[in-house]
């Protein structure tokens, strides 16, 4: 036998783990079976030896070759692992698990949209009819007379009561008159706040109704506003009762420090606010829930005023003429060519609702307010009572406050709260559309009220996506069809009474 030395050249011997030399012994194996070396060969009953890691090719022994990988840096590794793959575990990106939110890119295509429909109902009004509007038709729909300005006139008569309820409120701080007599006294200046202006636009004839709508429009949240006023007041007189202090007048009366360059407002206490500053202050604050310190910002932002400021402008341009043609449009020929009627009266809604928010941001910066969440997401209400609650902040704000909570706290189930809630809601409604049309219909009295059922349908049997469709064909129906009967009755009356 030769030695396995013998056949491995021994430059090409593979080196030991333990850096010694093993020394092959062939000896005699025990008869059927294999003897097995401590470096873990075995040996056949031939005598010959086989290893366990070296490769056999007709009898020769391959030599193994060990491979050395070269060392990588984690750079390295990454780039290569970017080549080797292109997917990672993720969402869709208008998946709501995806987190994404910043959709103004589609924001931006609605409103072109809506402006190239708009345009285009335009251009196919002005070649069938032709022009339908001009400046003096303009002017025609808020002064009849341009000598004779009743809805301004109104307006400023409306200083009157304001008066009365702060001079009330001084009276009432002093102990000059109990609070049963200035209960009665605020009674009757809401009710005349209410009815005064009223029979002043049902009587004139100068009054046009757009000018009844801004003068009773005006009024209605003077009426609120006062309401709020004389609440709070109320409360603080109460909690000066119970705390049984006194408050000097250096100490409580509002004032206003200058500190690098920005406006320091001092805090205000009960009954340091009763002063002409402050009452108009709340009568020209966007807000209708009165309170002692206003959240206050520390400067007005020139910039923010001057991008508010475009907006307005912009959405005036866009939003007034389009609504101003097709109400027009609509009266002056929808109702003798019925085929021909698509909703005219459709107004740009989002326009109207991006004007009022540019409008509330104007004033409130031009006034320091520091609240401004006029409205939230509305748009995504999944319940009509959620839509009511949202998308319009200020008055939510005041039916909860002054309202439904007094109700809630003297034992009435909250199902009649709600009800009496939108029952105050159709009232007003009513109250500025009938009013300065000069006719009594109801349709917007029914189509409040009409929400408590749906609410109640909607809240029941609908849930997600279906009570969100649910809450946008309401919208896009509802309003528009309230609209339609009002301009259908108001053209029947006026029009072809005459013809």
């Amino acid at each position: 036998m030769y030695q396995i030395s013998e056949m491995v050249d021994r430059n090409d011997r593979v080196p030991m783990m333990t850096g010694r030399t093993r020394r092959s012994t062939i000896g005699p194996t025990p008869a059927g079976g294999n003897s097995k070396q401590a470096n873990g060969s075995k040996q056949s009953s031939a005598g010959e030896k086989t290893p366990s890691h070296p490769s056999h090719s007709n009898g020769k022994v391959k030599k193994e070759k060990q491979v050395h990988e070269p060392v990588r840096t984690p750079q390295e590794r990454s780039k290569i692992c970017e080549r080797l793959s292109c997917h990672v575990l993720q969402e869709s990106l208008l998946s709501s698990a995806s987190g994404y939110s910043n959709y103004r890119g589609i924001l931006n295509w609605c409103v072109v949209m809506l402006v190239l429909s708009n345009a285009r109902l335009f251009l196919e009004n002005l070649l069938k009819y032709g022009i339908l509007v001009d400046p003096v038709q303009v002017v025609s729909l808020f002064l009849k007379d341009p000598y004779s300005w009743p809805a301004p006139c109104l307006v400023i008569v409306s200083n009157v009561f304001i008066m009365a309820a702060l001079y009330t409120e001084r009276r009432l701080s002093v102990g000059t008159i109990s609070e049963t007599t200035g209960t009665f006294l605020y009674l009757v200046n809401l009710t005349t706040l209410l009815c005064f202006p009223s029979a002043t636009v049902l009587t004139l004839t100068s009054m046009t109704p757009a000018g009844g709508v801004f003068a009773l429009g005006v009024y209605t949240i003077l009426f609120m506003k006062l309401y709020s006023y004389k609440d709070v007041n109320m409360w603080c007189r109460e909690i000066r009762h119970t705390k049984a202090r006194t408050l000097t007048r250096s100490h409580s009366c509002p004032s206003v420090a200058q500190s690098n360059g920005s406006a320091v407002h001092s805090h205000v206490s009960y009954p340091g606010n009763l002063t002409h500053r402050d009452i108009y202050y709340f009568v020209f604050a966007p807000t209708l829930c009165y309170e002692l310190n206003f959240p206050r910002s520390p400067r007005i932002r020139k910039s923010f005023l001057l991008r508010r400021l475009f907006e307005m402008m912009l959405c005036h341009l866009k939003s007034f003429p389009a609504f101003l043609h097709t109400v027009t449009d609509w009266i002056g020929t929808t109702v003798d060519s019925a085929d021909d009627s698509e909703f005219h009266e459709t107004i740009p809604g989002y326009g109207l609702f991006q004007n009022d928010g540019a409008h509330v941001e104007t004033g409130s910066e031009l006034m320091q307010f520091g609240d401004r969440e006029f409205y939230r997401d509305w748009w995504n209400s999944e319940t009509v009572t959620y839509f009511w609650s949202n998308w319009n902040i200020p008055v939510h704000k005041w039916c909860l406050r002054h309202f439904y909570k007094p109700i809630m706290r003297r034992g009435v189930n909250k199902w009649v709260a709600q009800t009496a809630v939108f029952l105050v809601s159709a009232f007003f409604h009513e109250y500025l559309v009938s009013v300065p049309l000069k006719m009594f219909r109801l349709w917007a009295f029914m189509g409040m009220m009409s929400q408590i059922p749906l609410a109640w349908f909607v809240g029941r049997f609908l849930r997600g996506n279906h009570g969100n469709a649910a809450v946008w064909i309401s919208l896009i129906i509802g309003q528009p069809v309230a609209v339609l009967m009002y301009v259908h009755d108001y053209y029947v009356i006026h029009y072809m009474s005459q013809s």
